[in-house]
């Protein structure tokens, strides 16, 4: 063969073996979003614009010396990451030995990053973001960032002002508006809110790229870092010998990554994440549930085969009884009108109500005449009727032997408010006195200068006596188990009245309490309209008198409210004792809840608080339909920052979630983990163990029918 044969062959080999190649690079999938450093999505010190699933709740832990970071980041809307973190500074201990040791400082801050953009074929994805925004403003930064996708590469490119873009690349262009953007002023680290220094100071460019190896759980970064750390805060500079920083991401499972990397040219990164999506979360499988009943048979054309009961010769005191026990319902009457059955009484099992009532129907299935073609469950909840939800029975019937779509059982269901009808009643419950139980307890205080975590375990034991069955006695004993509090010596200082901050005395003194010991009664006032009246031990620190009004349209998205309490400080041993202060405070709120595929729900509450101080809270939440919610809020009033003292104001950020989700029987529990990074004063509110929003929550439809599968569960 010719050398002019050969060239052309070479050439398509070649041209053959570019194309094998191109399309091997191509056909790897998109980097996967990893946590940076700071706990956020992005590459390793820097913030990239992309987000996290819809949901997701991720810890992670690094390490780069002299900082160790602990972070939390939750992932509420698509659009939004939230984060909060503790950062512990080697070379720098926390206050003065007798109080904190040898204890590293702990900075805590809080951050926020918003989607402005998302990607297309031709435009990047774009965020804006702050570091640091609600914490004591030491890591300061504000930014907005790029990132677009080329095949197993994420590129992304940002600038900042403040500690991400420290080393200062150009002038700030807000400079030509007012001269005081030219410079940034130094964090006080006291925890106020940052505003004086946003867009300050000059900018910082910062970027870099994420690579998808071939092998699926890698993933490699390199990364331009806008930080040159000769401005690090408390005068804690570090020696920089490149801007680059090179690491690596390997997810060990589908919950768990693991990184490394070598930064600033000289040092060793190494991070740990664990992360879940809560929006996914469903519940584990129940074998201490007892199995739902069968439902009768049905013929070859979907009749229900004939019952000849006669609803007279029911016993049903013995179907009460099936009701509480497979189908979680403490019954108090049962009742009938026309073709309709009507059971009244409080679900206390279930967290799905489209779980109880189909539970609830399979149990009376069998004891029903053919005659009875309606189900009505009306829900009770604290004495008082909420909401009722009426099936068809032949409907639900059809449905289970899988001749109906879940979509046809749904046109099938009412619900309306409880009905003020003329009923046959069947079977009267017989009020129960009494009930209580044994329980463990755990607490803890984080990110005191006395000591990082601070916790007690007690044993509990708390106990209703019901008068009538809106009418009743609850309280509870704690007995201290175990705890570390020989290291809580801390008071916070303060310029308001002591109405939080006597946090320690509470906690130290005495080991058995009474937390609450509480009167309370229910009523509905009218046919959206509810009310309750309280006395007694609220919580550990306060005791009064009180009530609070709702008014909550069924199926609507708003509902508005007002509480009001006089109450006196108790003594620090918790038992039956007071202090010389007290105060009248309560709240007028509004509630809102945005949205169709994504909800959110908001609280405006104004009104006077303990320290006597006036002001209003705002409460944002994501509700997930499976009942997982993830909120913020933020209280401000007329005591200045000043007088509030560190933090400037109270705030904090919550996460719920079911205990269905984790344990082996059903239950309506739920985990709330709550964190506020400091105990103050200011905008402090009563604690309360009941509150007539969550008491109707039933009367919003979304959650029985986001979960109307679980009717055959």
């Amino acid at each position: 063969m010719t050398s002019f044969d050969k060239t052309p062959s070479a050439r398509v080999g070649l041209a053959l073996l570019s194309m094998s190649i191109s399309s091997a690079l191509y056909a790897q999938s998109a980097p996967p979003p990893t946590a940076s450093d700071w706990g956020g999505i992005g590459l390793l010190q820097t913030p990239t614009a992309r987000m996290a699933d819809e949901g997701e709740l991720a810890f992670t832990a690094s390490h780069t010396s002299p900082y160790s970071r602990y972070n939390i980041v939750l992932q509420p809307l698509p659009w939004l990451e939230g984060a909060f973190r503790y950062v512990s500074v080697a070379n720098r201990r926390y206050g003065p030995e007798w109080l904190s040791g040898q204890q590293n400082y702990k900075d805590k801050s809080i951050d926020v990053k918003v989607r402005l953009l998302e990607e297309s074929r031709w435009t990047p994805e774009v965020s804006a973001g702050f570091r640091d925004i609600g914490g004591t403003g030491l890591f300061s930064s504000e930014y907005m960032v790029a990132s677009k996708r080329f095949g197993p590469v994420d590129a992304s490119i940002g600038l900042a002002t403040g500690y991400i873009g420290n080393r200062g690349d150009f002038k700030n262009p807000l400079a030509a508006i007012d001269d005081k953007f030219e410079n940034r002023p130094r964090a006080r680290g006291t925890g106020n809110f940052n505003g004086k220094g946003v867009f300050r100071g000059p900018v910082g460019v910062f970027g870099g790229i994420a690579y998808q190896t071939p092998w699926e759980p890698l993933q490699l970064k390199l990364e331009y870092d806008g930080n040159d750390y000769k401005h690090e805060p408390q005068s804690n500079h570090q020696d920089q010998r490149t801007p680059f920083n090179l690491g690596a991401s390997y997810a060990l499972n589908r919950n768990i990554q693991l990184h490394a990397a070598w930064e600033r040219g000289n040092t060793a990164m190494f991070a740990l994440t664990l992360h879940t999506n809560l929006a996914n979360a469903q519940s584990t499988a129940k074998p201490l549930d007892p199995l739902p009943l069968p439902m009768r048979k049905q013929s070859t054309d979907g009749e229900v085969v004939a019952n000849g009961n006669d609803l007279s010769r029911v016993d049903w005191a013995d179907v009460a009884r099936s009701l509480e026990s497979n189908a979680g319902m403490r019954i108090h009457s049962i009742e009938k009108r026309e073709h309709e059955l009507i059971v009244s009484g409080e679900q206390r099992r279930f967290a799905y109500p489209a779980q109880g009532l189909g539970r609830a129907a399979r149990v009376l299935d069998s004891q029903l005449p053919d005659d009875v073609s309606w189900i009505t469950v009306q829900n009770t909840r604290l004495g008082v009727p909420i909401v009722e939800t009426s099936m068809d029975r032949a409907t639900f019937a059809s449905y289970i032997d899988h001749r109906v779509s879940l979509q046809e059982l749904a046109g099938h269901i009412e619900i309306n408010p409880p009905a003020q009808q003329t009923r046959e009643a069947l079977y009267q419950a017989p009020l129960r006195r009494y009930d209580g139980a044994l329980n463990v307890g755990y607490r803890q205080t984080l990110g005191g200068p006395d000591g990082f975590v601070l916790f007690q375990v007690a044993g509990t034991y708390g106990a209703n006596v019901y008068l009538k069955r809106n009418l009743w006695l609850n309280g509870g004993l704690s007995y201290n188990a175990y705890n570390n509090y020989d290291k809580f010596r801390y008071d916070a200082p303060s310029r308001l009245p002591r109405v939080r901050t006597y946090i320690r005395q509470y906690l130290t003194t005495e080991d058995l309490t009474i937390p609450t010991l509480q009167l309370t009664g229910t009523r509905q006032l009218g046919r959206d309209l509810y009310g309750m009246a309280y006395a007694g031990l609220f919580e550990s620190m306060y005791g009064g008198v009180g009530g609070e009004v709702m008014y909550r349209p069924l199926n609507e998205r708003w509902a508005m409210g007002a509480e009001l309490n006089w109450v006196k400080q108790r003594d620090f041993d918790q038992r039956f004792s007071f202090r010389d202060y007290s105060v009248t405070t309560g709240h007028a709120s509004f509630y809102y809840s945005w949205g169709d595929e994504g909800r959110v729900v908001s609280i405006v509450s104004a009104g006077r608080y303990l320290a006597k101080d006036w002001g209003a809270t705002l409460t944002v939440a994501r509700a997930f339909n499976n009942g997982v919610s993830m909120g913020a809020y933020a209280t401000k009033t007329d005591v200045s920052s000043n007088d509030f003292g560190e933090g400037s104001f109270d705030k904090g950020i919550y996460v719920s979630v079911p205990f269905d989700f984790l344990l082996p029987r059903s239950t309506r529990a739920r985990a709330n983990f709550t964190w506020n990074p400091l105990y103050r004063d200011g905008g402090a509110r009563l604690s309360r163990s009941y509150g007539l929003y969550q008491m109707t929550s039933e009367r919003d439809p979304d959650f029985f029918f986001d979960n109307l599968k679980r009717i055959s569960d």
